[in-house]
C-alpha cells in the first residue's frame, strides 16, 4: 500500500505539549552533538572518518521514539545521532569518537561503528547496505527464539543499489519476519544523485515489488515520521510481517568531512535548508503557542552542557595501553 506523507499539521493538536518539546529537545541534542563533533574534528581531536547526520534528525527522532527496550537497532556510518537518541550515554559515544577506552567500543570502532549491546544498539555499519542482512538475521532470531520484539534497519538511498537490498526485503517478506525498514531518502549516495544510478527513484514501489506494506514519509516532519512509524510498528507487531518507511529527508552537510560537494548545486541545499526539521517544529510550537522563549532557552543550555560534559569526559579519557591491543582480536583460550 502507498500513502502520501500526511499533513500531520492537523493532526497536531492531540499531541502533547509534554510530547513535543520532547521531540524538539532530542533533535537538539543530535544536533548540538554532531555540530560540535564538526568542530572536533577541524581541531584533529576527532580522527578518521566523520558522517554527520545534521538535518536528517526528524528520522532518527521520530522512528526510535516509537521502539521498545527490548527491539532491536541496526543503523549505517551516519549513526551517532541514533545512538543517543537510543539511550547509548551522550559521554560514551564522545569518548569512542576520540577512539579513547571509555568508548562505547573502548575506542575501537570509531565514528562509524559505534555499538552497545545494553540498549540493543547493533551499529554502526561502514558497509554500504552491510546492515539489511544483519537486521534480517537479528529478526529471524528473535521469531526462532520466540521473543514479540521490532528491528528497526536503518539505511541510505546508496543501499538500494546493492544486491543485499532486495535479498533480505525478499527474506523478510517471505519468512514474515518483524523488521521496520526505513530508508533515509536523502537524494544522494556519497557524490551520485538518486536520479543518475536508479531508473526507479521512488523507492518505495522497490519494497512493494516483495509485497512489503510501504510508504512514502515527510522526513523533514518529526510529528509524520513518528505518526508512520506508530503505524509501522503496530503492523509488525501484529505479526503481519515486515514494513518498509521511505523517509525523504536531506543532510545539509557534505557526505563526509572529505566531500568537496561538488555534485549539488549550493541553491539546492539553501532550497532544503528551509524545510530544516528542527527550525520547522520550533516555528509551529511557536505559532500555536507552545514554546515560549524560556523554554528554547532551557532545551538549548541542557544540551549545551551535556555536549561540553561529553567533550570534557573524551578529553579526561584514556589512551588502550598498547600491550592489550590484541585483545578481541585473537582468542585467549588455548586451541586443541
Amino acid at each position: 500500500m502507498t500513502t502520501a506523507a500526511p499533513d500531520t499539521h492537523a493532526q497536531k493538536p492531540h499531541l502533547t505539549r509534554e510530547h513535543l518539546l520532547h521531540l524538539l529537545r532530542q533533535m537538539i541534542r543530535v544536533r548540538r552533538f554532531e555540530e560540535r563533533c564538526v568542530e572536533l574534528y577541524q581541531q584533529e581531536k576527532i580522527r578518521g572518518f566523520l558522517h554527520v547526520y545534521i538535518g536528517e534528525e526528524a528520522v532518527a527522532v521520530g522512528v526510535l521514539e516509537t521502539l521498545e527496550a527490548a527491539d532491536t537497532v541496526v543503523a549505517t556510518y551516519r549513526e551517532h545521532g541514533h545512538a543517543i537518541i537510543r539511550g547509548v550515554p551522550m559521554d560514551a559515544v564522545m569518548a569512542e569518537m576520540y577512539g579513547k577506552a571509555e568508548g562505547c567500543c573502548l575506542g575501537r570502532g570509531g565514528s562509524m561503528h559505534l555499538f552497545d549491546a545494553g540498549t540493543r544498539f547493533y551499529g554502526g555499519n561502514a558497509i554500504v547496505a552491510g546492515g539489511l542482512p544483519l537486521a534480517v538475521g537479528l529478526a529471524l532470531a528473535d521469531r526462532m527464539a520466540g521473543r514479540h520484539q521490532v528491528t528497526a534497519c536503518f539505511f541510505g538511498d546508496g543501499a538500494v543499489a546493492e544486491g543485499e537490498f532486495h535479498e533480505s526485503l525478499n527474506l523478510a517478506e517471505l519468512w514474515r519476519l518483524p523488521v521496520l525498514f526505513i530508508c533515509e531518502n536523502n537524494l544522494y549516495a556519497m557524490g551520485t544523485s538518486l536520479e543518475r544510478s536508479q531508473s526507479q527513484t521512488d523507492i518505495h514501489l522497490k519494497a512493494q515489488s516483495y509485497n512489503l506494506p510501504a510508504e512514502v514519509v515527510d522526513g523533514m516532519d518529526v510529528v509524520a515520521v513518528e505518526a508512520a512509524a506508530r503505524r509501522a510498528g503496530a503492523f509488525i507487531r501484529s505479526g503481519q510481517g515486515p514494513y518498509f518507511l521511505e523517509c525523504r529527508t536531506y543532510r545539509f552537510r557534505a557526505h563526509s568531512m572529505f566531500d568537496p560537494q561538488l555534485y549539488r548545486e549550493k541553491a539546492e541545499v539553501e532550497t532544503w535548508r528551509k524545510h530544516d526539521p528542527i527550525d520547522r517544529l520550533t516555528s509551529w510550537l511557536r505559532e500555536t503557542g507552545t514554546l515560549h522563549d524560556v523554554d528554547l532557552l532551557a532545551i538549548e543550555s541542557d544540551a549545551t552542557m551535556e555536549v561540553d560534559k561529553s567533550v570534557a569526559f573524551a578529553e579526561a579519557g584514556h589512551w588502550e595501553p598498547l600491550e592489550q591491543l590484541t585483545r578481541h582480536v585473537y582468542t585467549e583460550r588455548a586451541l586443541p
